[in-house]
């Protein structure tokens, strides 16, 4: 037998990755990091899109009445303004004077509240959490963190100014500003955005309009709380729980806190009911009031919402819970106007396809050789064409098309 076995054969494994392959992977890590770097800026502009979707129709109100877009962006920013300032001296000058004497009060307070609560047998761990909580000197060490934080509010403040300009600029010069977008926009989208643009609107609307209803209502709310138990400054309490509702998750409980504060010298049962009625009332609008308004106002369903302010909290904090209903709105409008199919609709959408193919060869006839300014102009006139059209198609006819209409002039 020979001694001399033959060698196994090696088998070589190659991995070759194509270069596009490679440069697709770097530019989504690029993407990614670039996002990253420019989520303040991100943040921006859309604070500034929802300012402008919410002044839009107002000036567009004052410019049919004969006023000029200027003097009708000046007296629209200038109430705003007005009104902000006037709510802020009502509501801050009263707070402040009332939390120096609630802090300054506070260790007599407890006292009092530890001497009435040590008669029940429940009331020994109560009493020594309350003994251990450092009262002393509160107001200074409060005073300390404001002016570390000093920084950050300055900074917020300069992010609120450009956002502030960036929004009057795109309200002193739409039609530039859509110019600019329609430009970057392929036109066989062109009436797609316009729709997208006139929705998105609309949605933002609806959110502050959303918003002002919750708002008006916890305001009205702790001043009748407010008047019921006696408490001063009721209306600055109704005013500064208005500002705070607009924070999700926790606007609730700063709201709740001067209300609650305001009541412990009427004594323990006081702030205790206080507190109940507060919380009552937070259940009332987390559970009822929020998903039916901002569902009726955005069309999401009250579970979408519910997830949306937890993403958007996630995510970007304060700000992402704030834009986060908006946004979700947004993003459902889109998907309908590209007529992505989803399970069950796409024999419902042949007739909005059909509809979509007229309203393009029409706009591609119209808007041959115009500008983007004028482009944007047809595309937004073509597109309130198909919304008419889409509410007039009877339900039953999915397949229908649009009758012709006359173009819109140019």
């Amino acid at each position: 037998m020979d001694g001399d076995a033959p060698h196994a054969r090696q088998r070589t494994l190659r991995i070759e990755i194509a270069p596009a392959t490679i440069a697709l992977v770097l530019g989504a890590v690029g993407a990614v990091w670039l996002v990253g770097r420019l989520s303040t800026v991100f943040q921006i502009v859309m604070v500034a899109l929802i300012i402008v979707g919410t002044f839009a129709p107002l000036v567009r109100r004052l410019e049919h009445r004969g006023l000029r877009r200027g003097r009708a962006l000046v007296l629209v920013f200038s109430t705003a303004a007005i009104a902000f300032i006037v709510v802020v001296i009502l509501a801050v000058p009263p707070l402040l004077a009332q939390l120096a004497s609630i802090l300054a009060d506070a260790p007599h307070v407890r006292a009092r509240l530890v001497h009435e609560l040590s008669g029940y047998r429940w009331s020994p761990p109560v009493v020594e959490a309350l003994d251990g909580i450092p009262l002393e000197g509160l107001g200074k060490r409060i005073g300390t963190e404001v002016l570390n934080a000093s920084t950050v509010m300055l900074a917020v403040a300069g992010f609120g100014v450009s956002t502030l300009f960036l929004a009057i600029y795109l309200l002193a010069d739409p039609v530039r500003s859509k110019g600019l977008l329609y430009a970057c926009v392929p036109r066989e989208h062109h009436v797609k955005l316009a729709r997208i643009l006139a929705g998105l609107e609309q949605i933002v609307g609806g959110y502050v309009r959303g918003q002002l209803i919750t708002s008006a209502s916890i305001t009205v709310f702790v001043i009748v709380v407010a008047k019921v138990i006696g408490t001063e400054n009721a209306l600055a309490l109704g005013l500064f729980a208005g500002l705070t509702d607009v924070l999700p998750f926790i606007g609730g409980y700063i709201a709740s806190t001067p209300v609650i504060l305001a009541a412990v010298p009427r004594g323990s049962s006081a702030a205790l009911l206080v507190a109940l009625l507060m919380f009552a009332y937070q259940e009332f609008e987390s559970r009822y009031l929020i998903p039916r308004v901002y569902g009726r106002e955005l069309r999401l369903p009250p579970a979408v919402v519910v997830v949306a302010l937890l993403v958007g909290g996630t995510l970007a904090g304060i700000l992402g819970a704030l834009l986060a209903l908006p946004i979700a709105a947004g993003l459902r409008l889109v998907i309908r106007e590209l007529r992505v199919a989803l399970p069950g609709e796409a024999a419902a959408q042949e007739g909005e396809r059909a509809l979509d193919r007229r309203a393009q060869e029409l706009y591609e006839s119209v808007a041959a050789g115009a500008s983007p300014e004028e482009a944007a102009a047809i595309a937004g006139e073509l597109a309130a064409i198909v919304k008419r059209s889409e509410a007039a198609r009877p339900a039953s006819d999915p397949a229908a098309t649009p009758p012709d209409r006359t173009a819109p002039p140019r």
